[in-house]
């Protein structure tokens, strides 16, 4: 198997680390494979896949999209490090405003599968960091919206002190007033 999946605190959001060969040219490793992914329980097939740089301090997030959009991730860092975070967002969900947090960088190539249902985000703990993330949609800013970074009913512990936020992000709602029409559904496929 070219992949090790590790469920986290928050079992729907998964760690996912590639069998990587390395030797004095360089590395080879698997980034994605369905049928792998899908025999793990990640059934979710992606539609776009982004790429952000960003300066260390800089705190992306936190974002999600509401259906008819909703989109599960998977994060990877190729330059690097940093903090990536989830919050489930889903009522009902037994970790419903809980979240979840690991350290990614370029050199372990670990990545974060995030599900739909989840705010996700992530603080730069490394100058030039850059970031792909594969997403099951497209972006759609009709349904684009986020969550306070620093809700402290929330209480993210984010390893940067004063982080550099946008604008949008920084005006993000609280937990408590979220556009959300997120429910957790026990059984359903990923």
């Amino acid at each position: 198997m070219a992949f090790q999946f590790e469920r986290l605190a928050i079992p729907d959001v998964i760690l996912v680390t590639p069998q990587v060969f390395r030797d004095e040219r360089g590395f080879f490793a698997e980034v994605y494979k369905y049928p792998e992914f899908a025999k793990a329980g990640i059934k979710t097939q992606f539609s776009q896949v982004n790429h952000s740089k960003s300066q260390k301090n800089v705190l992306r997030g936190m974002h999600y999209q509401k259906a008819p959009m909703a989109q599960a991730k998977l994060v990877r860092v190729i330059a690097g490090e940093i903090f990536d975070v989830a919050v489930d967002i889903r009522k009902g969900s037994p970790s419903f405003g809980k979240w979840v947090g690991v350290k990614l960088n370029a050199q372990d190539l670990k990545m974060l599968y995030v599900p739909e249902g989840f705010a996700h985000g992530f603080c730069v703990l490394a100058d030039n960091t850059e970031v792909v993330y594969y997403t099951s949609n497209i972006y759609a800013l009709e349904t684009e919206r986020g969550l306070a970074w620093n809700d402290p009913s929330i209480h993210i512990q984010w390893p940067v002190k004063d982080p550099i936020v946008s604008k949008k992000d920084s005006n993000y709602p609280p937990f408590a007033a979220l556009d959300n029409e997120f429910v957790y559904a026990k059984d359903k496929g990923r």
